[in-house]
């Protein structure tokens, strides 16, 4: 009998990898297998107790759904946008050296602004423009920017690290300080990378400007740009990281620091937009209304992809399939390394999204990092940063959608310009920094 729940749980992952890679709704295919699943086993009850437990992880909630609500309050007020045009103001006239530069500082901007997406679309506006204007090719402007949302690994505001920090017992910016060392190694490749690839290419002359045809996001468009509007959407950070830092052990700045240790990622975001509201005169009401927007729309995209998540792990559990993964994993501890990136790595290649697989896998083999013999937070981070650089190499993720209509060129020029970067870092990653 137990072999017959194996086949059915196996059977029932490779239906889910279809039917995501059909693009069928991430949420429904995961509660939906996972709910048959426990069926199967006869403990459909499990399936109902992991979802009504997914949905009340307090420390998860507090942390995404502030994050989100931050981030539509910096959306509304343009205070991301100001943020990119300052930084990308001082780039007229450097010629090749823009690709490298460009990917820099979408890196440092996704950190601010975590969802690839968001930032693709907001950078991309208008970094792109620049990069062809100076005669670099469309396919390298786009690549150049959507391989940059690599530096969102490093947010506080990010899904993974709250996940991460919540089963390990670390706080979010102590699991942030275990990624920056696996961020900046793939940050490097993938940088260099770009270089090489667009020499093979031949994606930079000089002297040519490449026009952009279409531009349509008349949002990005500012006629000055703010310095306190740009400084806006880094104060959580800054918060943060001095409270993480603890520089309020050094006297003479304890009593203007000390409250930033007890700050967490969700007071950091809530007191970041409270600023905003002083900074930009925006009226409190509508503040308030984009804040708890982006709560409303984290809860249903963000936290409700975990919760289904959950429930597809319980049909695993319920089958038997996790513990027989464990104790494979046990006896034959050197994959658990190459399953923690190798697979999130594939499966955001082939839906076009790291959070379904980059989730499951943590919140069923991770969690048991410790009797695998592995540390709980080297291994989640990596899965995390895997399931992000397989997400850029897929044609159908949408930031590289977006940048490609900004560019006006396809998706699959982009992915080959990022499959270099991106495949010797997941090696890197998983056979020496893991």
């Amino acid at each position: 009998m137990q072999t017959f729940y194996l086949f059915a749980s196996i059977l029932g992952t490779i239906v889910a990898i279809i039917l995501l890679i059909k693009k069928v709704e991430t949420k429904t295919v995961l509660i939906g297998v996972g709910f048959v699943l426990c069926l199967i086993s006869l403990k459909p009850v499990d399936a109902l107790n992991a979802f009504t437990t997914a949905m009340t992880k307090a420390s998860l909630l507090k942390a995404i759904c502030a994050s989100m609500g931050f981030a539509f309050v910096m959306k509304f007020t343009k205070c991301d946008v100001h943020l990119v045009r300052l930084l990308t103001a001082p780039l007229k006239n450097l010629g090749f050296f823009l690709i490298p530069i460009a990917f820099i500082i979408t890196f440092f901007i996704s950190i601010a602004i975590p969802s690839a997406a968001g930032c693709a679309a907001a950078v991309g506006a208008t970094l792109i423009p620049l990069l062809m204007a100076s005669g670099v090719k469309p396919a390298m402007a786009a690549t150049a920017v959507v391989s940059g949302t690599l530096g969102g690994v490093l947010s506080p505001g990010t899904s993974h690290n709250s996940i991460v920090a919540n089963m390990s017992g670390f706080s979010v910016p102590q699991v942030i300080g275990v990624q920056l060392n696996n961020a900046i190694v793939a940050g490097i490749i993938v940088c260099i990378s770009l270089i090489i690839m667009a020499l093979i290419f031949k994606d930079y002359t000089k002297g040519i400007v490449y026009e952009v045809k279409t531009q349509d996001n008349h949002e990005t468009m500012i006629q000055k740009v703010n310095i306190l509007y740009a400084l806006m959407p880094l104060v959580p950070i800054v918060i943060l990281v001095i409270g993480a830092s603890d520089l309020s052990k050094y006297q003479f700045l304890s009593p203007f620091l000390e409250w930033t240790t007890k700050i967490g990622v969700a007071e950091a975001m809530l007191l970041g937009a409270i600023l905003a509201i002083f900074i930009t005169m925006s009226k409190p009401s509508e503040i308030c209304k984009e804040f708890f927007s982006g709560m409303g729309n984290s809860y249903a995209n963000v936290v409700g992809i975990i919760i289904a998540a959950s429930v597809f792990v319980a049909g695993l559990k319920a089958c038997g399939a996790i513990d027989a993964v464990i104790e494979f994993l046990k006896n034959e501890q050197h994959y658990v390394s190459i399953g923690g990136t190798f697979i999130p790595f594939l499966m955001a290649i082939v839906t076009g999204s790291s959070d379904a697989p980059t989730i499951a896998f943590n919140e069923s083999i991770t969690i048991h990092a410790a009797t695998l013999g592995f540390d709980q937070v080297k291994l989640g981070t990596a899965v995390t940063i895997a399931g992000v650089l397989g997400r850029v190499m897929s044609p159908i993720l949408a930031a590289n959608i977006i940048v490609a209509a900004i560019a006006g060129t396809n998706t699959i020029e982009i992915v080959k310009r990022t499959a270099l970067g991106s495949i010797i870092s997941l090696f890197v990653i998983a056979f020496i920094m893991l």
